[in-house]
């Protein structure tokens, strides 16, 4: 075992981030297990993976076979800039692409996040205030100073921020089923995966999406969903479980469609798309809206034939 005392650089970040920095090339797997078993203490207490670290506490870290990373594998990851959306000397937003991941880990060897880094070796602090699945597009945001990210990520929190996410379901939305409101349970498999599910269950957290039709067509559905709790896979199960799965989602949704759909429409992706984000400045407090385009792909499946 060794003790590590969190220094002002560090603090106000999750203790997983915290891990995973400090213990470059362990699998992210292996991070998540021994916080889940009770091995990392902070103070020496139990904590969870999001369990804010301040400075002066100290982590106790179990011992952990550290890969050593190669100066190969280091050059392996590409520089690449991403649309930019908003930026200034705190904050930077992109417009992530679908396919991409937000950071390395989990068989992924690197995300957004890294390749940001290299394209920006002057950069002397660069970290996600929040993440995407990897299928998922749109409005992604970093911060460029530790106090932005600490700011930003309690606004995230406290659910003070506004989140709107385009969504296209196969099927026609019913126009009065504006409001979900359905606890969800997040489990892992024995490979360590996560799958969530609507259950009653003392342990499901309370989740609502509220719902909006945009456009329907051709058997497609394009719904706003803006998201009132941020529970991991939300938009994804609960519009699911209404009997209308996100078009192309490869884990909620139905499968034989998807595939039959890539065949003959040529759209293989899962139809989810961070379009609006909105939040308090970090350095002064006034609010800012971000917003990117729904995909000009999607559009095409609505449009007449």
């Amino acid at each position: 075992m060794r003790e590590v005392t969190v220094d002002e650089g560090a603090d106000g970040q999750r203790l997983d981030n915290f891990l995973l920095r400090l213990l470059k090339g362990v699998p992210k797997t292996h991070v998540y297990r021994v916080i889940r078993s009770g091995e990392v203490r902070v103070n020496k207490g139990r904590a969870q993976a999001d369990t804010r670290v301040v400075a002066g506490d100290v982590v106790r870290v179990p011992p952990v076979r550290v890969a050593a990373v190669s100066s190969d594998a280091a050059a392996a990851v590409p520089a690449r800039e991403f649309p930019v959306l908003f930026e200034d000397e705190h904050l930077l937003a992109v417009d992530k692409p679908a396919g991409v991941a937000v950071h390395g880990g989990s068989g992924v060897s690197f995300g957004v996040i890294e390749q940001l880094r290299r394209a920006r070796p002057e950069a002397r602090f660069l970290e996600l205030v929040h993440r995407l699945d990897k299928e998922t597009s749109g409005l992604l945001l970093l911060a460029k100073k530790r106090s932005a990210l600490t700011r930003l990520q309690d606004q995230f929190r406290e659910r003070d921020t506004h989140k709107v996410y385009a969504a296209m379901v196969f099927g026609a939305w019913p126009r009065n089923l504006k409001v979900i409101d359905l606890p969800l349970l997040k489990t892992l498999d024995a490979a360590g995966e996560r799958h969530v599910k609507v259950v009653a269950h003392d342990q499901a957290r309370r989740s609502i999406s509220l719902v909006k039709v945009v456009q329907a067509a051709h058997g497609l559905s394009l719904l706003d969903v803006t998201i009132k709790t941020g529970r991991t896979h939300q938009i994804r199960v609960h519009l699911a479980h209404h009997g209308h799965p996100i078009v192309g989602d490869p884990k909620y949704g139905d499968f034989a469609r998807n595939k039959a759909f890539a065949r003959e429409r040529g759209f293989a992706r899962m139809a989810l798309h961070a379009r609006h984000l909105a939040f308090d400045h970090p350095a002064d407090g006034h609010r800012v809206e971000l917003d990117s385009p729904v995909p000009a792909e999607w559009q095409a499946l609505l449009e007449p034939s």
